[in-house]
């Protein structure tokens, strides 16, 4: 095998995958390593982009030398922040193309196959994105301390600061906030000092606590309707930026679901491809002479 070969990457909060193609799209070997959101810093971010890849490369029975026939496509959370950006094209992957965007493009190229449409990411983080005629415009994905509404990490920082709103008799306790008190064993001074080092991922790991306590739990219900809010609002912007069709994806698109209103059956869709499909979408631009900046 002498390639070229294709290097999908979806990098994020929580992960980053690989998947390595030859030139027919065959899949050669995939990889999975740590967070790689670009707001984490290059030292971190660089580091798990490339070990995925090699990883890849060696599921797929290649040397690393091979990195020079890679042309890479790289749908990266925080890539919508040029100055992030930037930085992480300056990493020596070694490869012989790499073409980057946000997360949120390769996630839309994907999930209607470069057709018009727009998509609702909901996992560690939270973007959105509309492509409709010929354009692509964003909406949030500003990272976790001022943005990603609805997303994960906003949700179980959320459920935190109730719990300890309700340790202090300053709002409602139940059983969600009882339950997340205990993993401080009921102390908010640990709690500080957990969120000290505590990383958006941390946060996230909370809100699966959230849904499993909701339809019932006061506090849960509160949080998800504020989240919902939050919701809505993104898809009726997408909506108005001429995205006939949005697709939620994401680890919590699913459990978010059957809370939204009714009112999006039409226009909510599943997705035709992932993250990884727009990616590989993103890796051929080069070699079809297809500008890469996204």
């Amino acid at each position: 095998m002498s390639g070229p070969y294709f290097l999908a990457i979806d990098g994020g909060g929580t992960n980053t995958r690989a998947r390595l193609s030859d030139e027919s799209g065959r899949i050669l070997g995939e990889g999975l390593s740590g967070s790689s959101n670009l707001t984490l810093g290059t030292e971190i971010t660089g580091p798990a982009i490339a070990d995925a890849g090699d990883k890849a490369l060696a599921a797929a029975g290649l040397p690393p030398e091979a990195r020079a026939r890679v042309h890479a496509g790289m749908g990266l959370s925080g890539a919508n922040v040029p100055a992030l950006a930037e930085g992480i094209r300056g990493f020596p992957f070694g490869y012989q193309s790499i073409a980057l965007a946000s997360d949120a493009v390769t996630a839309c190229l994907g999930a209607h196959a470069g057709e018009d449409g727009g998509i609702l990411i909901l996992g560690t983080g939270s973007q959105g994105l509309a492509l409709a005629g010929g354009k692509e415009t964003a909406v949030g994905g500003w990272g976790f301390a001022l943005s990603d509404e609805a997303s994960g990490a906003i949700l179980g920082r959320a459920a935190i600061r109730a719990s300890i709103l309700s340790i202090d008799a300053l709002a409602p306790s139940s059983d969600l906030t009882r339950l997340i008190m205990a993993r401080f064993h009921d102390d908010p001074s640990e709690a500080v000092l957990w969120s000290k080092t505590a990383t958006p991922r941390d946060y996230g790991s909370f809100a699966p606590m959230v849904f499993r306590a909701a339809r019932g739990d006061g506090v849960a219900d509160h949080l998800i309707a504020g989240a919902v809010g939050s919701i809505v609002t993104m898809l009726d912007r997408l909506i108005h930026l001429g995205a006939p069709r949005i697709a939620l994806m994401g680890g919590l698109a699913a459990p978010y679901r059957p809370f939204l209103p009714t009112r999006y059956d039409d226009v909510l869709v599943e997705p035709r491809g992932d993250a990884l499909d727009g990616a590989l979408t993103l890796a051929r631009r080069p070699v079809q002479g297809i500008p890469v900046d996204v």
